[in-house]
């Protein structure tokens, strides 16, 4: 079971890790949304939500696939082992929950829990007052003043395993703003960070 929840779909497919991830996915929501509720009693179910969607989303599950060391682990396809696959968020990220589901089908929900509680540490600790992402807030923040950031894609550098976006975001009355991340996603969310630090400030 180990060896089918670290198996990519371009390694093979009749055997991935894919119908794992199906489950993962889920005894990880439930036992987020369980420790949200006992942690968190003033919480309206809005602000628990917003907590919850910070620690099960994409990139939470890549950083704890990144913690405990999965990426090396990983039966990948050897043309997408050299181009970057164990360094993919979607690939670790996929591959955390389907060894939360292996952990739940070998040992239940208290194997499956200590594993969250242990790589998810951080993401607990990170939980602060507001949890949208960047973008989201600058969207509100523009909206309350009757404009729209605009994102342009300024351009893309390094090799194709490990590229690097660069993304503008402008505002009326502002000047604009400059990210860059692995994706075109985060760019965008660095520009807004950086926009809303410039208006906010």
């Amino acid at each position: 079971m180990l060896k089918r929840a670290l198996t990519h779909s371009s390694a093979n497919a009749k055997v991935s890790n894919e119908r794992l991830e199906f489950v993962g996915d889920r005894v990880l929501g439930l036992i987020v949304a369980e420790d949200l509720h006992r942690l968190y009693t003033d919480d309206p179910e809005g602000a628990l939500a917003l907590k919850y969607n910070a620690l099960v989303r994409q990139e939470a599950c890549a950083r704890a696939a990144e913690a405990a060391g999965i990426g090396e682990h990983l039966i990948l396809a050897s043309s997408e082992s050299q181009s970057g696959g164990r360094r993919k968020a979607a690939i670790l990220a996929g591959a955390c929950e389907a060894l939360i589901a292996a952990l739940y089908y070998d040992g239940g929900m208290i194997a499956a829990r200590r594993f969250i509680e242990c790589y998810w540490a951080d993401r607990y600790s990170e939980l602060g007052e507001d949890l949208r992402d960047a973008k989201t807030a600058l969207q509100e923040w523009a909206q309350a003043r009757k404009t729209t950031p605009l994102y342009e894609l300024l351009g893309r550098d390094g090799p194709d395993h490990a590229p690097i976006f660069v993304v503008r975001v402008s505002l009326k009355g502002h000047e604009p703003s400059v990210g860059r991340g692995g994706s075109k996603r985060e760019a965008e969310q660095e520009a807004a960070r950086k926009m809303l630090e410039k208006i906010t400030a």
